[in-house]
């Protein structure tokens, strides 16, 4: 009975109420980092060249039905995304500005899963989380037009889904790292880092071998214990310290966007209610606003409905980086359940395909010029990752199906082609091995979700 009193207890606690503070904080770092993200993306001329200017594109399975908008309609969501940023920032209808930079996000990402990264996984989940919680209810436009909802209190669990997403990043990256190519070859870091040769000053020091362990050997005990240090009072500001100049060095490291300024700026949440009613009492000064005087209000009741949410949403978070078990072969080499997994950083793959038109009928073979088909991006992620490969297939069948060919003076019509590929992939700094058969017919294989056993065994 006691055990179950204190599981009672527990459970209550997440709907306390407790200041608001951070949560609004949070709500103007979020809009602030989002709305450079995208600004940032569009400067940059990605919308083009990701987007638009590809003929195909890679959907995640299951979603293969999320296509782009056609021509310069593609920027739209983006605009979107600007704008709901802004409204997130001042929390003006800011539930449907959070609904609306959720969605417009996500649909992007479904678009191709060769722009797939972390962040990006990272920020949807988020996006879809400020869906949910109240941060709208105190210093924002929304409190203003409708005095009803505004709060100077907020239940614990809306503050503290925020700081368990972000550990989920941090601890999983952590456990992704005890591997033997990162803790005992220093890989694939041993390899990135002798591309930086030419820093002045650090540039000679990267080219040690020994620069490369410790930089492994730290990153894993970072991602693995950083949470904890960060959630007791003690050491906070140290641990914090340690966020802003280990994402400093990724960022000037490493071509990983802005994802080293989310993780700098989100993870100030984990920061005492204090800090935060300081940081937010200043911006209150700053616009001539009363100071927050936390009252304590009773919360409308939905515990049935919060709890089971909660439950499943912290569930699906825990099991989806393990889904990996439930296949054979080696990991990184399959790639079977690699994504959505927060393996930050854990490895380097570099791919030789060549792919081959037959005639089933004639037995004749032609070679398949990729670029003619792919961009440059595409074609170096599709000759590693299996599922791509097979969708890559699919589209040259049915490009060439029914298709008049002409070699020389004659020509003749293909149906129902074969495409087989031999390809070759290097992992880690080893040597290229084979990866597909050109013995396969590629159009003959399923696309599932099921392990791929045509793909050649990894040869450590």
């Amino acid at each position: 009975m006691m055990g179950i009193s204190s599981l009672v207890s527990k459970t209550d606690s997440i709907y306390k109420n407790t200041s608001i503070a951070p949560l609004i904080i949070f709500r103007i770092i979020f809009g602030a980092l989002m709305l450079f993200g995208i600004s940032r993306f569009l400067y940059k001329g990605w919308v083009q060249q990701l987007y638009i200017d590809p003929q195909y594109h890679f959907g995640y399975y299951g979603f293969e039905w999320v296509n782009p908008l056609e021509g310069s309609l593609m920027y739209i969501p983006f605009v979107l995304m600007i704008v709901a940023s802004i409204f997130i920032i001042v929390g003006f209808l800011y539930r449907y500005s959070a609904f609306v930079f959720f969605i417009c996000f996500t649909y992007v990402e479904l678009l191709d899963k060769t722009n797939y990264l972390n962040h990006y996984y990272f920020v949807s989940l988020m996006s879809f989380l400020m869906v949910l919680v109240p941060a709208n209810r105190y210093f924002s436009i929304d409190a203003m037009l409708w005095t009803r909802i505004k709060r100077t209190t907020t239940q614990q669990w809306h503050i503290g889904i925020l700081k368990f997403q972000l550990a989920v990043v941090y601890i999983f990256a952590g456990i992704a790292k005890l591997n033997s190519d990162w803790l005992l070859d220093a890989q694939p870091l041993k390899t990135w880092l002798q591309a930086h040769h030419n820093i002045p000053v650090v540039g000679g020091l990267l080219q040690e071998e020994w620069v490369a362990y410790v930089f492994s050997w730290f990153g894993c005990g970072y991602d693995l214990f950083i949470v904890f240090f960060l959630l007791g009072r003690k050491y906070r500001k140290y641990a914090y310290v340690f966020v802003v100049v280990f994402h400093f060095i990724t960022w000037c490291l490493f071509p990983i966007g802005v994802f080293p300024w989310v993780m700098i700026f989100s993870t100030i949440i984990f920061f005492s209610i204090e800090f935060h009613e300081i940081v937010l009492n200043w911006f209150l000064k700053l616009f001539k606003q009363s100071a927050l005087v936390v009252e304590d209000v009773k919360s409308i009741d939905k515990r049935k409905l919060t709890l089971y949410f909660v439950s499943l949403y912290v569930v699906i978070q825990l099991l989806v980086p393990f889904r990996y078990v439930l296949y054979s072969g080696d990991l990184f080499w399959n790639e079977e359940g690699y994504r959505f997994s927060w393996r930050v950083m854990l490895m380097h793959k570099e791919g030789y395909a060549t792919f081959y038109l037959v005639d089933s009928k004639t037995g004749r073979e032609s070679e398949i010029n990729n670029a003619k088909f792919l961009t440059r991006t595409q074609e170096d992620q599709m000759a590693t990752q299996p599922d791509m490969i097979l969708q890559y297939a699919q589209i040259l069948k049915n490009h060439y199906d029914g298709k008049t060919l002409h070699y020389g003076n004659s020509h003749f019509k293909i149906n129902n082609p074969e495409i087989h590929a031999r390809i070759y992939v290097s992992l880690n700094g080893r040597r290229s091995q084979l990866f597909v058969d050109k013995k396969h017919d590629l159009t003959t294989l399923k696309y599932d979700l099921k392990h791929r056993n045509w793909v050649e065994p990894f040869k450590k």
